[in-house]
């Protein structure tokens, strides 16, 4: 019977020269920041939007996700081991006891996404931008860049869910599995494609004009309720989940779907502020 499922056991590393080698992991994350740049760059010129804005704006992206996600990981699923006064410091340097570079071993997307948030808050308030305007074009590419790192947790067999009986169950043969598991890791990557999809069409049917934060809150309700669901047949990721109803994952999500449905409800009722700049930049652009 087990013929019929796929016996996964693919290398992680697309190529090893030396000491450097790159993981399908680290290629999915380069390729969702270059096509997400290059999606938001069209949507400003589409906009007549200043792209010189896009330069600082990815580099306080690409930091924050980064950051978010390790600290995420950290206070959110190991806080018992990192929270210590021995390991704290593994947080920032991910080296053994010889000094020897181990990697970033814990990411967490919930942290990632507290981090872009505020991070986005903070640059549109430097740069006198609205916020919302920019949120629900940026959440597009987000939701692209969801779906290339979760097919790197595949190729890392990393991150998968419990034993299944259907046909495409995977036995994740380098982590020493025998059984099939569910490939949690498709079902989100393929679910957050299907997001990204529906929000690039849905911008360009509306041609950008768009009530600021419509997308977002839709954004957030969908791309968080698909988190939601698919937790249900995953792996605990830490032991404390063991005997939990809902998982981390899943009491994480919760606030999003939550403020999602609150802000497609202010969206609605015309309480979020439009337009894309804000102070003097408004005023500029009024002038052109």
């Amino acid at each position: 019977m087990l013929l019929n499922f796929i016996h996964w056991n693919v290398n992680p590393e697309m190529f090893h020269i030396g000491s450097f080698g790159l993981r399908f992991y680290s290629l999915g994350f380069l390729l969702a920041f270059l096509l997400g740049y290059y999606i938001v760059y069209r949507m400003f010129q589409r906009e007549k939007v200043e792209t010189k804005y896009l330069e600082s704006l990815v580099l306080w992206m690409f930091v924050a996700t980064l950051v978010g996600a390790r600290l995420g990981h950290c206070f959110f699923y190991q806080p018992d081991y990192f929270c210590t006064s021995e390991h704290w410091l593994e947080i920032f340097l991910p080296f053994d006891d010889q000094w020897h570079f181990t990697g970033y071993e814990g990411l967490a997307s919930h942290g990632a996404a507290i981090a872009i948030l505020l991070t986005i808050w903070l640059w549109c308030r430097k740069n006198k931008i609205n916020a919302w305007w920019l949120l629900d074009r940026f959440v597009i590419v987000v939701a692209l860049g969801g779906a290339f790192i979760r097919l790197g947790n595949l190729f890392n067999s990393e991150i998968y869910g419990v034993e299944t009986s259907l046909p495409w169950g995977f036995i994740f043969e380098r982590n020493g599995e025998t059984v099939p598991k569910h490939p949690t890791q498709i079902y989100e990557s393929l679910s957050y494609f299907l997001i990204f999809a529906a929000c690039l069409w849905a911008y360009r049917k509306h041609d950008g004009k768009l009530h600021n934060g419509r997308l977002f809150g839709w954004w957030l309700i969908a791309l968080w309720g698909v988190r939601f669901l698919i937790e249900f047949v995953k792996e605990e990721q830490v032991d404390f989940e063991k005997g939990m109803t809902l998982d981390m994952g899943q009491w994480l999500s919760i606030p999003f779907i939550l403020g999602g449905i609150l802000i497609v409800l202010l969206s609605h009722k015309g309480l979020i502020k439009e337009g894309i700049f804000t102070g003097k930049q408004k005023e500029k652009q009024k002038k052109k």
